[in-house]
């Protein structure tokens, strides 16, 4: 009784109105459930995923700590200086062309060297099992199945690599530091060190990648984040002109990390779309909600009840719903990681770990309290603001009242709370208030939409077909179903649209609308001392052919203006160029696709301090400009430069450009390769190139030819994945509308079915009445397909020609899907509350009114 008493009468009063007439509430429980578990199901993938690297960081990184840097192994002294950390395992990868021994075919593969203690950590697979050992210590390759079947091989065959053949052991099946390896472009092939330094491709100024896995002591085995980065500090501080890029077991790979994070956070912002899109449901039934208690809310301001009581007792309610709304999406959220794992886990980087964190399911149900909070507080408002005796004539003439000051000021509030959330959880902050700014729009034109058609139904003359007439009429009635319809449908088929015609567009850009002038080939690791012969060659092999060729080497970014790349804070979009090795080069003139807009260039004969040229977007992002030094690691020591110009570069002509391009008296003495491409005269087929291509590769084996359009297709596979993630996630926002669309149908069900008694009585039938139906859904899907081609033609303008600087290609297959997807959804919930209306017994509602 004690505690009874001191619980507050309008709680009371919720809580005995909720479970005396629970009902009502199944599309505000879905529209809450559905975009909470959509956004707790990215979450807790992405903790799953970080959980899987943290429990196997050790195994996919080949180590407790590895050292990484391009063209020349560690020294002797360096050696001696990882040593000292623990276990040292030894490897270097490297692309080239696997070719068969007979010319008969040759492939991009990745060729990856490996000392008898690797792995560390782990074992490598092979096809019958065993251990690779043997088979490599005897001068024999481990191959990826996907090369054996490009080049016809099998075990027991030969394959060509650079200047010797290597006898192969088995087929691959995994090995496992794949993961914390980099970005391969070819499938793999396994031999030993000495086999790779035998095969001649092993040379100065090779664009090769040495790699240093450290297995640390037992006793310090479970070293923190902290020891480890003392750890990589430590050598760093005792080696600092070695240039080596430093990874430890708790992060084994930051940039697929950071991919991942990036992924993460789009789809929890598609995720909240749903929710937004839901929102418009939760709002219909909250109206809904509070119609149906209007005499009870009546009754109670008749009595005396202030209405702070009836707002709290109405917000008591609401947020019940909306905690058993967020519970069953956060439950249902959790358990999609196991149906990826169980379903497609092969296809994850790593094997999932069931480890969600608190601040995950944390932000899912603040995203869904604020979210109903949103929606829900102005029909609230409105409910106290209103007269008792305007409460019994709603049926007649609903109120137009607005909420009180302190409710809009609320609203107000949550909507600033909502987006201060969304942007503090987004390292791309920009882009995530541009999500929220774009979202305001859309659902602002679509609700001016919504009024401004059935105004414009009401203007439009009466049609001669009863059935059309009828329809329009349905239209503009009061509580028509256009402003539920295009709220519904329109941010959904919106975002799908935008997806396919970004989709469209990249396909485009990439296979259709290279420069005339675009190379056919980029040639990695053409030896300098070959570049007369290599020329020679491929005018001998296709006359009319241009070659072209720069210096290239590779470089790590260790200081900007004199500060270490470690201490600086940057955006995530330059992040890229401080996080591993560069491309660089030299040259005496401004490259083709260049422009210089800031400096000047070096003269021809210039011999004075090392200038380099930098590219101006990510000078810009670095906070550099002319005058300003920045410190690059080049074959093992730091080399300071000033910047002497800042260039606009013209990165979609193919020409060979740089984001750093140094004065000739700063690299020319170092070991260097050339990169060159190769523009073949147009209308060559793609046997000549392929001929061209294997008598290239035979003369000149340490050289690698990669055709342009085989690299794009590979990029093209990589970018459909991610679009397809994205298309996934916003179909969960059309399933919203959906909902949103059904909780309509069913709020006019009533008025429907009168209109439908009435009609019947009048003697008209069935099949007219279904007609009738049938015009007034597709008019509506219509519109909100037209209205989603608009809106979602306008996010993929912004998104490929503000972002990306491409043009936009629009797709008529995008639209059409789109408006089949609209009229499916309005066909299918427009038909079940059809049939609903046809087979209403009429004499029931007669006599009920």
């Amino acid at each position: 009784m004690r505690f009874r008493a001191l619980i507050p009468l309008w709680l009371k009063l919720a809580l005995r109105d909720l479970l005396a007439a629970p009902t009502g509430f199944g599309v505000f429980v879905g529209c809450i459930a559905l975009g909470v578990m959509a956004i707790t199901a990215v979450q807790a993938l992405s903790d799953g995923l970080g959980a899987g690297f943290m429990r196997q960081g050790r195994m996919l990184l080949g180590g407790d700590v590895t050292f990484v840097r391009p063209h020349i192994p560690a020294t002797s002294t360096e050696r001696e200086r990882l040593s000292a950390l623990g276990k040292v395992s030894e490897t270097a990868s490297l692309r080239t062309l696997a070719r068969r021994p007979d010319g008969g075919g040759q492939a991009l593969a990745e060729v990856k060297g490996v000392d008898e203690d690797y792995p560390l950590a782990g074992a490598v697979a092979i096809a019958g099992g065993g251990p690779i050992g043997p088979a490599l210590a005897a001068g024999q390759a481990i191959v990826d199945p996907l090369l054996l079947e490009r080049l016809r091989l099998k075990p027991g065959d030969t394959i060509r690599l650079g200047e010797t053949e290597v006898p192969i052991a088995a087929p691959l099946v995994s090995e496992p530091d794949a993961v914390g390896d980099r970005a391969t472009f070819g499938p793999r092939v396994l031999v030993s060190l000495a086999t790779l330094k035998r095969s001649g491709l092993v040379q100065p100024g090779t664009l090769i990648r040495w790699r240093y896995g450290v297995l640390l002591p037992r006793a310090r085995a479970a070293a923190s984040a902290a020891e480890l980065k003392a750890i990589t500090d430590g050598v760093k501080r005792d080696l600092p002109q070695s240039g080596f890029i430093t990874t430890d077991r708790l992060d084994p790979s930051p940039q697929l990390t950071r991919t991942l994070e990036r992924l993460r956070q789009f789809l929890t912002l598609i995720g909240l779309a749903s929710l937004l899109v839901g929102g418009v449901g939760v709002a219909n039934a909250v109206q809904t909600f509070i119609e149906r208690r209007r005499k009870t809310i009546a009754i109670f301001k008749s009595l005396g009840a202030p209405r702070g009581l009836v707002f709290r007792m109405l917000l008591a309610q609401v947020i019940a719903v909306t905690v058993v709304g967020i519970g069953i999406g956060i439950v249902f959220g959790l358990a999609v990681p196991e149906l990826v794992s169980a379903f497609a886990g092969k296809a994850l980087p790593v094997e999932l770990s069931f480890n969600i964190a608190p601040s995950s399911i944390g932000l899912a149900a603040g995203y869904g309290l604020l979210t109903a909070m949103l929606y829900a507080l102005w029909p609230l408002g409105r409910a106290e603001q209103i007269a008792p005796s305007v409460l019994f004539r709603d049926d007649v003439a609903p109120s137009g009242e607005r909420p009180r000051l302190a409710i809009m000021l609320a609203t107000g509030a949550v909507a600033a709370l909502l987006i201060g959330v969304v942007v503090a959880t987004s390292d791309a902050k920009l882009v995530a208030l541009s999500f929220c700014g774009g979202m305001a729009a859309v659902l602002g034109v679509l609700a001016l939409a919504g009024r401004f058609i059935p105004m414009l139904a009401r203007a439009l003359p009466r049609f001669a077909n009863a059935e059309a007439s009828f329809a329009v009429q349905s239209i503009a009635a009061p509580g028509g179903l256009a402003a539920s319809v295009l709220l519904s449908l329109g941010i959904g088929l919106s975002l799908l649209i935008a997806i396919a015609l970004v989709d469209v567009s990249l396909e485009s850009e990439l296979n259709g609308r290279l420069p005339e002038a675009a190379p056919a080939y980029f040639v990695l690791d053409l030896p300098k001392s070959e570049r007369a012969a290599f020329s020679a060659a491929i005018e001998s092999g296709l006359p009319g052919s241009v070659v072209q060729s720069v210096p290239m080497l590779r470089g790590r970014l260790v200081a900007v203006k004199d500060t270490p790349v470690e201490a600086l804070k940057v955006a995530p979009d330059a992040a890229w160029a401080l996080s591993g090795d560069r491309g660089l080069t030299f040259a005496e003139r401004v490259p083709e696709g260049s422009r210089i807009v800031a400096g000047e260039w070096w003269a021809g004969d210039y011999a004075g301090e090392p200038l380099v040229s930098f590219e101006t977007e990510l000078a810009k992002q670095l906070g550099v400009g002319v005058g300003d030094t920045v410190t690059v690691n080049v074959l093992g020591r730091n080399l300071t430069a000033r910047i002497a110009s800042l260039r606009e570069v013209k990165w979609d002509s193919l020409a060979l450009n740089f984001v750093m391009v140094f004065s000739p008296n700063a690299l020319e003495a170092a070991p260097f390769k050339l990169l060159a491409t190769i523009r073949v005269p147009a209308g060559t087929s793609l046997e000549a190139e392929a001929a061209l291509s294997n008598t290239l590769s035979a003369a000149f084996p340490t050289a690698t030819p990669i055709r342009v359009r085989d690299a794009i297709a590979q990029f093209n596979d990589v970018l459909a994945k991610v679009l397809t993630a994205f298309r996934v996630a916003s179909s969960v926002t059309l399933i919203a509308g959906a909902l949103v669309l059904a909780g309509a149908l069913a709020t006019a069900q009533r008025r429907r079915i009168l209109n439908a008694v009435i009609l019947k009585a009048l003697g008209v039938t069935r099949g007219r009445i279904l007609l009738s139906h049938a015009i007034e859904y597709g008019l509506l899907a219509l519109l909100a397909a037209l209205l989603a081609t608009v809106l979602g033609g306008l996010a993929a303008w912004v998104t490929v020609h503000k972002v990306m600087h491409i043009d936009l290609v629009f797709s008529l297959t995008a639209i059409a899907e789109a408006l089949t997807l609209a009229l499916l959804l309005a066909g299918l919930f427009g038909g079940i509350g059809t049939w609903a209306v046809l087979r209403a017994p009429a004499v029931s509602y007669l006599k009920s009114e």
